[in-house]
């Protein structure tokens, strides 16, 4: 009898496991439920049809014929409200019941929003699916005046579909730069820059207090904790994710800010697994538990769950990267830039700048402005796991040589 796999979630890691397993196994049972009413699409494209940029066509990746030529039953609209791991049943509020032998959790997130009075105003945008999208782009094209909330990598998304559809915006951000945790305010100066000359102003040690509404309850501004207003009847706000795991409370999956999985894709309950935004992963380079909410990531994820699903034991060994294209330049995030105990950067022009993190002495990850070309070599180190942190004047020459870098240590 064929083995049944169902998988929770139809993004890039739900979708990749589902294309891993029936290449693994094409005699499998393979069911996809997802909430949403259309099929897998690429979220990396949704910012640049929201700026006006894309028409719809390419951002779909999944036709639902794409599912029926590999037979995969794809359930969109079937939102899931339990699931019995015991009796191995998957419960929809729709088509009742689904049993499986095994599960892939690959639900993701829901935008966070702002604790304040206001925040569910229309107006207020949240960034995610592309039904989202597709408001943004309707009300943004409307829009006048503008305010972003999220000094962070979909914070700036939001700033940059302001900029295109010719919002003057204002960018509040909490802390006296953007990115914070992963800048140094040389770096991130570089960004402001480009936000005021795409016409976005930020606006450091600010935040929303409240957002003003008027009779009909639209968005009309927001106050800051410092008491200065800013006009803007579009809002984008990006704060984070609440994972989606309401339907795992009654069951015994470990949940710790997300769904805790080894580095197997597998949790503590037998033959259930998870990938994705909303896993906790044990990363087998930092030695440690994290979480990673990058498209290459997740796919790379849905795919380990995939081959272990179907009997394989292939372990998830990734550095993960993030790139940002709204600027004349080019941005790039790559492995954990926020986690280091030490750090070295260095600035070669007024758009090309460059920070590494290290931690106990190896590279963990960095950010790269205007140049990315050594991303390659930063990523080999990283996943070398070699102590380079006094090495860190090599790596910030403006071509990175890995051949001058002293010789990794031998066990005698």
């Amino acid at each position: 009898m064929s083995a049944s796999h169902v998988i929770i979630g139809d993004g890039i890691a739900g979708s990749s496991a589902a294309e891993t397993i029936r290449e693994q196994d094409p005699d499998a049972d393979v069911t996809v439920v997802t909430e949403e009413g259309e099929a897998l699409y690429n979220r990396i494209l949704i910012k640049e049809f929201a700026k006006g940029k894309l028409p719809e066509a390419p951002i779909s990746i999944h036709e639902p014929d794409w599912y029926a030529e590999r037979d995969i039953d794809l359930q969109l609209d079937t939102v899931v409200t339990g699931i019995d791991t015991d009796e191995k049943v998957v419960h929809t509020h729709e088509s009742g019941t689904i049993e499986y032998d095994k599960l892939l959790l690959a639900t993701g997130g829901t935008p966070t929003q702002l604790p304040v009075d206001g925040s569910d105003a229309d107006g207020v945008h949240h960034f995610w699916t592309f039904q989202d999208a597709r408001a943004i782009r309707e009300h943004a094209d409307a829009a006048d005046t503008g305010i972003v909330v999220g000094a962070g990598l979909l914070g700036i998304d939001l700033a940059a579909i302001c900029a295109a559809q010719d919002i003057d915006a204002h960018y509040l951000m909490r802390g006296n730069r953007w990115w914070r945790y992963a800048l140094s305010l040389e770096g991130a100066e570089i960004i402001h820059d480009a936000l005021d000359e795409n016409g976005v102003t930020p606006v450091f040690d600010s935040g929303v207090d409240h957002f003003e509404t008027d009779d009909d309850g639209q968005v009309t501004g927001a106050v800051d904790p410092n008491g200065d207003h800013y006009e803007g009847d579009f809002v984008g706000v990006a704060i984070g994710l609440n994972f989606n795991t309401e339907f795992l409370h009654d069951t015994a999956v470990e949940l710790d800010d997300g769904i805790v999985v080894d580095e197997h894709m597998a949790t503590n309950v037998e033959d259930v697994y998870a990938a994705g935004d909303i896993t906790r992963f044990y990363d087998t380079i930092l030695g440690d538990y994290t979480q990673n909410g990058a498209w290459g990531s997740a796919k790379e994820q849905g795919a380990v769950a995939g081959m272990n699903m179907t009997g394989d034991d292939e372990e998830f060994r990734w550095v993960p990267s993030y790139s940002i294209t709204h600027f004349e330049f080019p941005f790039l995030s790559f492995g954990h830039p926020t986690i280091g105990d030490e750090h070295a950067e260095r600035k070669y022009s007024d758009t090309e700048w460059r920070r590494l993190a290290f931690k106990d002495g190896q590279l963990v990850g960095g950010v790269l402005i205007g140049d990315l070309s050594p991303q390659s070599a930063y990523k080999q180190l990283i996943r070398e796991e070699r102590d380079v942190a006094d090495q860190a004047e090599v790596l910030l020459e403006q071509s990175v040589d890995l051949e001058k870098l002293d010789a990794p240590a031998t066990a005698e």
